[in-house]
């Protein structure tokens, strides 16, 4: 019985696995998404797929939903526990340290818009763990574990 405890608590025990990313360009303005199907502007990104590391996830959910390549190396900022997603969810959040922008793609269902906002005037609607990252990011907080 016990070789199959590990399947038995993989099935039972379900992760999900997300990313994000903080791009950042010369003006100190990061850019974010709102979404169609969700509240709030976010940090792009999305899920991890299977045969995937966290790393190309968030290279391609940056390209997707915005057009943006990552073209300098990615930054693992943290790896955050997502409480308000099934309480097993779990997010990557990396820093992009160069990019170059494509054409700002049309909205759709998944990305209703998307900007570069100043740090420092941000607009309504953050959404909270995004929130916490550009606080952290500014310094005006201290690192947190939770998403």
């Amino acid at each position: 019985m016990l070789p199959f405890r590990p399947l038995i608590r993989r099935v039972t025990h379900g992760l999900t696995l997300g990313v994000r990313t903080i791009v950042l360009d010369g003006d100190e303005r990061v850019l974010l998404v709102r979404h169609g199907y969700a509240p709030g502007w976010h940090l792009p990104g999305g899920g991890v797929d299977v045969g995937e590391t966290t790393e190309d996830a968030a290279r391609r959910e940056l390209l997707e939903e915005t057009n943006v390549s990552a073209t300098g190396p990615l930054l693992l900022l943290g790896l955050y526990f997502n409480a308000r997603f099934g309480k097993r969810d779990h997010v990557a959040c990396y820093r992009v340290t160069g990019f170059v922008c494509g054409e700002v793609p049309k909205p759709n269902f998944e990305i209703a818009e998307m900007g570069f906002f100043a740090l420092r005037a941000l607009p309504d609607g953050v959404s909270p763990g995004t929130a916490r990252r550009l606080a952290e990011l500014r310094g005006e907080a201290e690192m947190s574990p939770l998403w």
